[in-house]
């Protein structure tokens, strides 16, 4: 069963995204892709400013090795919007939404941290 969307009071689109009538799933997809590419952009950059060594997720860390910095994190980003997608038309917005978070505060914050030097 799924469930009505959630709506909030007083929230107006603002007018460049009135133009292109994207719904808040494609919104809140486009939402997940951009903090992708943040994310795969300042690991690349910290990984060429630090070393791979501060590469905190193994998996990732492993591709580093492998294939180096920029294949590594592409294979990694595609593979994460691939599974952002997979949920996106699978209707799990919820779950998009919750990523999208999780990567806002435990990926790409910490890099935002690292890089303007206030670590």
């Amino acid at each position: 069963m799924a469930s009505a969307p959630v709506a909030i009071s007083g929230f107006e689109r603002p007018a460049f995204l009135k133009r292109w009538r994207l719904s808040g799933a494609q919104l809140l997809f486009l939402a997940f892709v951009t903090v992708q590419a943040l994310d795969g952009a300042m690991s690349y950059v910290g990984v060429s400013l630090h070393g791979p060594s501060i590469e905190a997720n193994p998996l990732v860390a492993w591709y580093l090795g492998a294939f180096g910095p920029a294949v590594g994190f592409t294979m990694a980003k595609l593979f994460a919007v691939t599974c952002g997608a997979v949920l996106y038309v699978t209707a799990r917005y919820r779950w998009v939404a919750i990523l999208t978070l999780v990567y806002i505060v435990f990926a790409v914050g910490p890099w935002v941290q690292l890089l303007s030097g206030s670590v």
